[in-house]
């Protein structure tokens, strides 16, 4: 019986030294693994033992990166030793199939949300206009959306939110993770591909992690979700009837995600 596990990766199963949130100066820092470089300098990181419990729910179980990171940004990290033969890239924008794009997929997305949403260039042109000094860059990823590096300290009060209602007049939603302020189409969601990469491989049970508004649609969709005790969801207080959420906070989330997912992809049924 195959059992499809897709996760998030930041802030969810992998972290940068800013997230690792460790309670205190006492608390001893855990072994970590770095699994992704950028410019040469370290950027992710997992702890050594989630990375082996990663190891063996990939072999237990069809397991399923699934990010809003582009191909390109996701093709950094390096979880397994053998890399997933899926991958849900640009929040299900893209679907890789042995680190390669499906094109048929990818085609299929962008006409699904043709026309049930204003153009991307509009979100452009108005994240432009309603830039102050507190936004750092501005970016697109994959042609499908837009999103913005803040400073989060000089980020005004209410900003998000009107943000957030001029998006949703328009059929666009956004998401603030970290330092990043997304704004994508709503029909782009990763339950869309996560649904597809089921129907290939016949699961007949899916669980999913993540943190963000924008992993909603996945954890409702799976039999059984996790959610970390951090993040959009946490701070929203989102939660479902098949949601848990973890004890730990910050990368040692991370580690007890990894262990709650192969607890479950393993159980008897």
């Amino acid at each position: 019986m195959t059992v499809l596990v897709c996760s998030d990766l930041d802030r969810t199963l992998i972290y940068s030294a800013a997230a690792f949130a460790l309670d205190g100066p006492d608390e001893a820092m855990p072994r970590l693994l770095c699994v992704e470089f950028y410019q040469g300098a370290p950027l992710s990181y997992m702890t050594e033992d989630a990375a082996r419990t990663l190891e063996a729910l990939a072999a237990a179980a069809t397991f399923v990166p699934a990010t809003t990171r582009t191909p390109e940004q996701y093709r950094r990290v390096n979880l397994l030793e053998k890399p997933a033969g899926y991958a849900i890239t640009a929040n299900g924008g893209h679907l890789l199939v042995d680190g390669e794009d499906d094109p048929e997929w990818a085609a299929s997305v962008r006409a699904r949300i043709a026309g049930g949403c204003a153009p991307l260039a509009d979100v452009q042109e108005h994240l432009v206009q309603v830039a102050g000094e507190f936004v750092l860059k501005r970016r697109t990823a994959s042609d499908l959306f837009a999103y913005t590096v803040v400073d989060r300290a000089a980020l005004p009060a209410g900003w998000v939110e009107d943000l957030t209602g001029w998006c949703a007049e328009r059929g666009w939603r956004t998401s603030l993770q970290g330092r990043k302020v997304y704004c994508l189409p709503a029909g782009l969601t990763k339950a869309a591909a996560a649904a597809e990469v089921a129907r290939r491989t016949g699961a007949a049970t899916t669980l999913a992690a993540g943190d963000s508004l924008l992993d909603i649609e996945l954890l409702e969709a799976a039999d059984r979700s996790i959610r970390p005790a951090h993040g959009e969801l946490h701070e929203t207080g989102w939660t479902s009837s098949t949601t848990s959420a973890t004890a730990a906070r910050g990368i040692a989330a991370g580690q007890e995600i990894a262990a709650w997912l192969l607890e479950h992809a393993t159980a008897p049924r």
